[in-house]
């Protein structure tokens, strides 16, 4: 067994090549219902939101509180060291960030506790006052004008970010940033999205109006940081026909919704909302299982877009 930072450097490595899973799974005949359109009547669209997707995900917090089921993806500053570069105000707005380990999809206040008690245990590091997690349903209500009003977005960058600056530094009294943030309507935009396994958990339909509020936050020039299952990973093969809800749409046994994206398909969503491609490929790594020992191909997309200066 080799070092973390060994295991860390391999994690990254493309231990196979894409096209070979991809021609693989469509030679097999057992796999084709992965491939074929989908056509049955009953969409998953047709159900309310909360009944479909919002209660699974409730439902799947309140199992995992305790947050041993998630570990902390410290390989995401090796896949954007861009946030380890930022600057000491730079703003990163985090888009569905679970219990803090940043693989949940949609907010929910169970898992908003859970990160809020992370934050405050990590020893040695003065961040609490960096860290502020709030409930949005952002693929339902868009996010708060707080982040980048409008009127903000058309006047940037002349506006003053003072704001954002003095809540990173933490050296206003509560009387003054309370007079501050009366004076003032947003933060001015963030510097950095992050959409990490946060994406697949939307429905397809919803995914453009959910790209566009990322875009609509981010500063010109600002980046999105994008990480999410690919198509033809290991936990897509997995589900059978009647788990279908969409074409590569697919509902667990507890409810919790998932979609595997092609790159064509990312580029399509993301330039469509705007943004200019800088990166996007498969990430391809082999790993064991410990118990069985079997081998397992786990794919997911890597991209990073820009907002256009």
């Amino acid at each position: 067994m080799g070092s973390e930072e060994e295991k860390e450097a391999e994690y990254h490595s493309k231990d196979f090549e894409w096209e070979e899973v991809r021609e693989e799974v469509e030679k097999d005949p057992s796999l084709s219902h992965h491939s074929i359109p989908f056509t049955t009547a009953t969409s998953s669209t047709s159900n309310s939101y909360d009944d479909f997707f919002s209660e699974p995900w409730k439902s799947f917090h309140k199992r995992h509180s305790s947050g041993r089921f998630f570990k902390e993806r410290r390989y995401l500053l090796k896949e954007f060291p861009e946030l380890l570069s930022c600057g000491d105000f730079s703003k990163v707005l985090e888009v569905g960030c679970g219990n803090g380990s940043t693989v949940l999809p949609i907010l929910r206040t169970k898992a908003l506790e859970k990160a809020r008690e992370m934050v405050d245990a990590v020893l040695g590091l003065s961040i609490k006052h960096r860290f502020h997690a709030f409930f949005c349903d952002f693929s339902v209500n868009g996010f708060p004008s707080w982040l980048f009003c409008d009127a903000c977005q058309k006047t940037y960058p002349k506006r003053p970010d003072c704001l954002a600056d003095v809540e990173v530094n933490n050296e206003a009294s509560p009387s003054e940033l309370s007079s501050l943030q009366g004076a003032m309507c947003c933060i001015g935009g963030v510097d950095f999205v992050t959409l990490i396994f946060t994406l697949s958990a939307v429905p397809f339909q919803r995914m453009p109006p959910v790209i566009t509020e990322c875009i609509s936050v981010l500063k010109p020039g600002g980046l999105l940081l994008f990480r999410d299952y690919g198509l033809y990973d290991m936990t897509m093969l997995r589900f059978q026909p009647n788990k279908r809800v969409g074409f590569r749409e697919y509902v667990r046994s507890d409810g919790t919704h998932s979609y595997f994206f092609s790159l064509d398909t990312v580029r399509e969503l993301f330039l469509g909302a705007g943004f200019i491609e800088l990166e996007l490929e498969y990430c391809c790594v082999k790993s064991v299982n410990r118990r069985s020992g079997k081998d397992m191909r786990r794919v997911w997309v890597h991209a990073k877009f820009q907002k256009p200066i």
